[in-house]
């Protein structure tokens, strides 16, 4: 029976004692952690979408902490959310961009461009650009098979009745999914109030261009010559727009012999009315 005692209180010293140990030890090697972090992880929108870089929104809120990140990193937040953090960090957000959303830079549809072969493998854009560079008379232009639909994790991009892709503005956050899982890269993400846009991405001289789609750019320079900012140039035979500089001014819209600078309806009436 004393064996019995012994062991049970052998047993229970020892316990205390890892007890006691394991209590100085975490108090010893504890982490500490910024409490803003949590209060920064409540204030994102909690998608883990990736966007911002990180794995996920409570990786982004330890860089936010650390002040390695800025407070519109996170494509998905909105200005509410933005407007929290800048305020748990004690940051200034006066002088920050708009937000970003997806522009599709081809208008070459089912209607204006050829196809050079009937494609019936895989149907995605990836797939068919691995074979022979893809099934359409322009090699850069969109395939229109929905990679950059199927990648979207907030139904902000669907295929439209022409076989191009489609943004909703007010849906699309800009996390830049769609853009990493083009295989042509024609789509960018682009601050949400420039209104003017070069559609097209082709690198093919002219003649190349005019033979493959009705809407292409074919270098020409015509809208280089007429912008009165020099907010957009030609180089390696397509025209490009340089955002900072662009005053929706549609000169190059008008001036632009093949309509591959399209300027956004959407925005128009609200251009108009800001300027009135």
């Amino acid at each position: 029976m004393s064996t019995v005692v012994v062991s049970i209180v052998s047993t229970g010293i020892l316990g205390a004692a890892f007890g006691l140990g394991l209590a100085y030890a975490s108090k010893k090697f504890a982490v500490e952690t910024d409490p803003k972090i949590e209060q920064l992880v409540e204030a994102l929108p909690g998608a883990n979408c990736g966007g911002c870089g990180f794995a996920g929104c409570q990786q982004f809120a330890e860089s936010l902490a650390k002040g390695e990140s800025p407070v519109t990193g996170c494509p998905v937040s909105n200005s509410d959310q933005q407007s929290a953090m800048a305020a748990i960090l004690g940051v200034d957000l006066s002088g920050a961009g708009g937000r970003l959303i997806a522009q599709v830079q081809c208008h070459g549809g089912n209607k204006e461009a050829l196809k050079r072969a009937e494609y019936t493998g895989i149907q995605t854009c990836r797939a068919a650009q691995a074979v022979g560079g893809g099934f359409k008379a322009c090699e850069f232009g969109c395939l229109g098979l929905g990679d950059c639909v199927a990648s979207c994790p907030f139904d902000a991009i669907h295929m439209g009745e022409n076989g191009l892709p489609e943004v909703d503005p007010i849906a699309c956050t800009g996390c830049g999914n769609c853009v990493k899982a083009c295989p042509r890269s024609i789509i960018d993400l682009v601050d949400e109030i420039k209104p003017v846009h070069v559609r097209c991405k082709s690198l093919a001289k002219g003649k190349e261009v005019k033979a493959a789609c009705q809407v292409g750019c074919i270098g020409c320079k015509a809208c280089e010559r007429v912008c009165p900012t020099g907010a957009i140039t030609v180089t390696n035979n397509v025209a490009s727009i340089d955002y900072d500089k662009c005053t929706a001014c549609g000169l190059c819209v008008e001036k632009c012999p093949t309509s591959a600078i399209e300027f956004e309806e959407r925005l128009r009436e609200q251009l108009s009315q800001t300027a009135s």
